[in-house]
């Protein structure tokens, strides 16, 4: 009786672990639904066999973090050096800690004339970090950057041959896990100067989930309650004798 209330006091205790970290998900989500070319996270989640100990196995619950990549719609700002991808791909941003990708199109140009993001990483053309000298700056659907009607670069655009080879890193930037396929070129793609695409979450949804979230969390604390509650009764009937 005490073992098997034991096992359901530690699932309950999983359970809540868990639900907290998907709130934390969502909170993160919601916290971003402004942020340009941000893409939101779900968590998934299936069981696993591993060693309880070296007699017997148990089958526990492990979550899994997945980046939404659908793409948010595309805003249009009228500013030169706003860039939105229609369809696949990803810009090429050099930053201190090596090559990353974004799909945030809202660049800068600095002192030195480069094109940058507002942490000040550069964008990368397929001559390097592109730098801009001149008054008209026109980009074309294809990323082909004219400077008063001169071309100087072209923005790279990388794709993947899988979306799981990327991981979230922070800054609205990612990088490929360790031992991931490299990148490609990507194709079948369309640059949109002028236009920023915005996040994916939908704050609507968010809200509601945090919702049901919150409540899953309360049933769940009752249930660790009610289990804790019978362990209790055990430990103290135990050794005592029926008249």
């Amino acid at each position: 009786m005490i073992i098997q209330n034991r096992l359901g006091l530690l699932e309950g205790v999983e359970t809540l672990m868990a639900q907290e970290n998907r709130l934390n998900l969502v909170s993160n989500n919601l916290a971003n639904a402004d942020t340009t070319g941000f893409k939101k996270e779900n968590v998934t989640f299936w069981e696993m066999l591993y060693k309880a100990s070296d007699k017997r196995d148990r089958v526990g619950k492990a979550a899994r973090v997945i980046t939404n990549h659908q793409a948010g719609s595309a805003e249009q700002t009228g500013n030169p050096f706003d860039l939105a991808i229609n369809g696949k791909g990803f810009f090429r941003i050099q930053t201190p800690q090596g090559l990353r990708y974004s799909r945030a199109g809202n660049f800068l140009r600095n002192a030195q004339g480069q094109i940058t993001t507002g942490n000040g990483d550069l964008l990368l053309g397929q001559g390097g970090a592109i730098t801009v000298q001149g008054s008209k700056v026109s980009i074309g659907s294809d990323g082909t950057i004219l400077v008063d009607g001169q071309i100087i670069d072209q923005v790279a655009i990388a794709d993947f041959d899988s979306m799981a080879d990327l991981e979230k890193e922070g800054s609205n930037l990612f990088r490929l896990k360790e031992g991931a396929t490299k990148e490609k070129a990507a194709e079948n793609f369309e640059l949109r100067q002028g236009y920023l695409e915005t996040s994916n979450v939908n704050s609507v949804e968010e809200m509601t989930e945090m919702i049901d979230l919150y409540r899953a969390y309360e049933a769940q604390q009752k249930i660790v309650r009610t289990v804790d509650e019978l362990d209790d009764l055990a430990v103290n009937r135990v050794g005592k004798l029926t008249a």
